[in-house]
């Protein structure tokens, strides 16, 4: 239960730190220019969901996941969903933009579900 919880404490911060790091890829360039806060920003943010992305993997692996897909199926969840809420954005969306993001997400755990993740 233990490596469970640190699969998903680790996914959830990849996610996070990665989420920061494309919402502050976005405000890099400002009117042509290189704003360096935000490249700081996002640096640090990319950093910081790699770190818990290979800690994530460490746990994973202890219970028998290492197919680089469903890892990166994991990866690729956690990230839409921080972007998606950390952007500020998400509530703002359209009901059928909302309804399509739902939709990716339980493609996301069918693909899981069926190829044995």
């Amino acid at each position: 239960m233990w490596t469970l919880t640190l699969i998903v404490i680790f996914l959830v911060l990849s996610g996070i730190g990665d989420a920061l790091g494309f919402v502050h890829a976005g405000k890099i360039w400002h009117d042509g220019r290189v704003v360096w806060a935000e490249a700081a920003k996002s640096a640090l943010g990319f950093q910081l969901g790699a770190v818990c992305f290979w800690m994530a993997l460490r746990h994973l692996q202890a219970v028998g996941v290492v197919a680089p897909e469903t890892t990166t199926l994991l990866w690729f969840g956690a990230t839409i969903i921080g972007v998606a809420l950390l952007s500020g954005r998400f509530l703002g969306w359209h009901l059928a933009e909302q309804a399509v993001a739902v939709a990716v997400l339980l493609g996301i755990g069918w693909l899981m579900a069926r190829t044995g993740a």
